[in-house]
């Protein structure tokens, strides 16, 4: 019998619908003046797509739904279908490219074929070209399958063709009886994947339910002229349309930050997070006093033996933290995220950034597909928004020859969730995608700008912090502290939520 779908990716199919497209994407900018172009990224698919097996199978329902789903060999596989060409009005600015990305992504996969797709974007200044890639959720498991964008990219330029096997022939359809009877079988061989997947249909069903009881209560509280409480401003009834905001920095200012005050990259940026919401909420006139905390998802990698194995050689768990938004020193804000992640580190499971990317067949898109997974499973713990950082290698890589140059992860908004982040750094920077309900949040692009700033805020208080001696020397005798760095240290040592609540001026 063909592999089928389980328990937790029929959750993940049900959870799709035209306001909550379940796929991830990434967009990747390559240098121009190399040669390539459609032709030869339909090449390099084709060349590599012998590697993910998968993305050459489609889902077959089990007639009476007597079972979950099975992957079966597309007996009408067309690869020119998936890779598809598009092009902007030359010189295409990044303005436009998010423009298209955005318009792509809000877009759901066919289910009637393999569930994903490549475009091949032309058009772009400087004669570079753009890859935007979306897969759904179910298809990259990092188990069975990773990401399409892992077998692509080399870190040879001169790579040549790998043809692992050029001549691909799909396996026959399963009739609707052998369909039936594998089902039988299977229920039989297995209760407890029957109780499963009836489970997943009973989440599914109840998702449903709770969505039209929300509708009713919202109606109800407008008819006895009660307001609706509001959870934050990036919780919402989304829309059928994403907008996409692409931030790019550099990675030795988060090392200088890092290193000033004692912390991690993750730290940094994940208070470099907090800032921009901060930031972004202000000029929203939120009162901050009343969102002090914006309660956050961050998938991290552990090594840990109880949960489900990966082809990665690392699992994905949910780390839950509390960004302060509502704390006025940039400081304080990056030793209390610093500190919700002591508890993980102490485990001994977390996995470090150098020896993530120093596993074989390492790539930031797969990771970012698990992270997207853990984030979907955790929504019963009502998070505000997800944040995944992941760290890439730092050294270039090619696709048929053409340099990288810049890569945004771009995550599926869940129900009920405006916002959400990726984070990847690569080869000396680090790139920010943000995906936004296009009518909840219009004004997503102010929220990438307070990135950079409240990276520049960051960036001002390193200069001001002496280095600390490396542990097991002599510290060199210095000059006491001022008053204001010992108030900020002490202030830090036990988090706690605080806030302005005054408006600030925003940089122009």
């Amino acid at each position: 019998m063909k592999e089928r779908l389980r328990p937790r990716d029929l959750a993940f199919l049900a959870t799709d619908s035209p306001t909550t497209p379940m796929h991830n994407a990434t967009l990747e900018v390559f240098e121009g003046g190399s040669g390539f172009d459609h032709a030869r990224a339909l090449a390099l698919v084709e060349d590599r797509i012998s590697y993910v097996p998968r993305y050459r199978q489609r889902l077959q329902y089990v007639p009476g739904q007597l079972a979950n789903p099975v992957w079966v060999d597309d007996t009408e596989f067309d690869l020119t279908y998936h890779v598809r060409r598009s092009a902007l009005p030359r010189p295409g600015t990044m303005d436009q490219l998010r423009e298209l990305t955005a318009r792509i992504v809000s877009r759901p996969l066919d289910r009637s074929r393999p569930l994903w797709e490549v475009y091949v974007i032309e058009g772009l200044e400087k004669g570079r070209i753009a890859i935007l890639s979306k897969s759904h959720q179910i298809l990259v498991d990092g188990v069975e399958t990773v990401d399409i964008g892992q077998v692509v990219l080399d870190v040879d330029p001169d790579q040549g063709p790998l043809g692992l096997d050029e001549e691909w022939r799909p396996r026959r359809t399963p009739t609707p009886t052998s369909l039936i009877l594998g089902a039988i079988t299977d229920n039989l061989e297995s209760p407890r994947t029957l109780v499963q997947t009836v489970r997943s249909g009973a989440g599914a069903v109840t998702r449903r339910a709770e969505s039209v009881v929300t509708r009713v209560g919202q109606v109800a509280g407008v008819l006895s002229a009660r307001r609706p409480a509001v959870v934050s401003p990036v919780n919402g009834e989304l829309s059928q349309q994403r907008r996409i905001v692409t931030v790019a920095t550099d990675l030795a200012d988060y090392r200088t930050i890092r290193r000033a005050h004692q912390t991690t990259v993750n730290d940094v940026v994940l208070a470099t997070v907090t800032g921009a919401l901060r930031g972004w909420l202000m000029t929203r006139d939120e009162a901050l006093y009343g969102i002090r905390k914006l309660k956050a998802i961050v998938p991290m990698s552990v090594i840990d033996d109880e949960l489900e194995a990966t082809s990665l050689g690392t699992q994905v768990i949910g780390h839950e933290v509390n960004l302060p938004v509502g704390e006025v020193s940039p400081v304080v804000r990056l030793l209390q995220v610093s500190y919700s992640f002591n508890g993980h580190r102490e485990t001994g499971r977390a996995v470090g950034a150098q020896r993530l990317t120093g596993i074989a067949g390492f790539a930031p898109t797969t990771f970012h597909a698990l992270g997207s997974r853990v984030a979907a499973r955790e929504l019963r713990r009502g998070f505000h928004v997800s944040v995944t950082n992941v760290p890439g290698p730092q050294f270039p890589l090619y696709a048929a020859g053409a340099q990288m140059l810049e890569t945004y992860p771009i995550h599926p908004l869940l129900p009920g969730h405006a916002l959400s982040i990726g984070v990847t750094s690569y080869d000396g920077q680090v790139f920010y995608g943000i995906t936004a309900d296009r009518n909840l949040v219009p004004d997503a692009d102010i929220l990438g700008q307070c990135v950079l700033e409240t990276l520049e805020e960051l960036k001002d208080t390193a200069t001001d912090v002496r280095p600390r001696a490396p542990r097991g020397r002599k510290k060199v005798a210095q000059k006491p502290q001022k008053k204001t760095q010992q108030k900020t240290q002490k202030k830090a040592a036990a988090p706690r939520d605080t806030s302005s609540g005054t408006k600030k001026t925003e940089k122009k």
